[in-house]
């Protein structure tokens, strides 16, 4: 997993086809009753990772592309900041069978926009 989101390693097309593209409604329903601008997912089996993310237009951008869209969002270093903080939970909640996924907001704060996400279960 740390190579796939840190080190540019490969994510499996497979697995998100088999476990994350079946479930893409309920994701997009959980964004929209949390406000979210942003949802990123992260599933694993047999040590293949795969990646979603659903931007504030409800378009999906899978693995590679996701994660190229979320480092764009956090910024280069402010999204390898975020990844290892989210980390331990990430493996905690993949070595438990669920899926990890994250909501994203945006805080507005005077004439400043700053990001802020919450950490979810989805299994």
């Amino acid at each position: 997993m740390k190579t796939a989101l840190l080190e540019d390693g490969a994510f499996s097309r497979a697995l998100f086809e088999f476990d994350l593209e079946a479930r893409i409604e309920a994701y997009l329903q959980s964004k929209h009753e949390d406000g979210d601008k942003f949802l990123f997912v992260i599933a694993e089996k047999s040590n293949e990772i795969a990646m979603m993310l659903i931007d504030e237009n409800d378009e999906v951008h899978v693995n590679e592309d996701a994660r190229a869209l979320l480092m764009k969002l956090w910024q280069g270093e402010i999204y390898k900041s975020n990844i290892r903080l989210f980390m331990p939970d990430m493996v905690n909640e993949l070595d438990k069978g669920n899926h990890y996924f994250v909501g994203v907001k945006v805080a507005e704060r005077g004439r400043k926009k700053g990001w802020f996400s919450f950490p979810r279960l989805f299994s």
